[in-house]
């Protein structure tokens, strides 16, 4: 079973930003209650592309600056980043099928 990652201002750069392949952030907390309602989405998401691209969370309280870098207002927020560019993102809770298509146009 894939693991979802879990992102940190620590090791964004390399984990995020230095991918080979597409890396979908779920920028999260744990009191978000829609967060915890796309957790399980996620981690389908995690399963379902091992192998062709990194699924993984980042915590907007233990991880602030990460998410002042992007602009996150709301959550969740959903970036997907290729060759260390956010080239897709969406905000609130999306279906599994948009988030899915969000990262095949990051693959192709």
């Amino acid at each position: 079973m894939a693991d979802v990652a879990e992102f940190t201002d620590a090791n964004f750069e390399a984990e995020v930003l230095k991918s080979d392949t597409p890396v979908v952030v779920d920028f999260w907390a744990p009191w978000c209650g829609p967060c915890r309602a796309l957790a399980p989405v996620i981690h389908e998401l995690a399963e379902e592309n091992s192998g062709t691209a990194k699924v993984g969370k980042l915590d907007t309280d233990q991880n602030p600056s990460i998410a002042m870098n992007y602009g996150i207002q709301s959550i969740p927020t959903i970036i997907v980043f290729k060759n260390g560019e956010a080239v897709q993102k969406a905000m609130g809770v999306q279906p599994k099928s948009k988030l899915q298509e969000m990262i095949d146009s990051a693959k192709g």
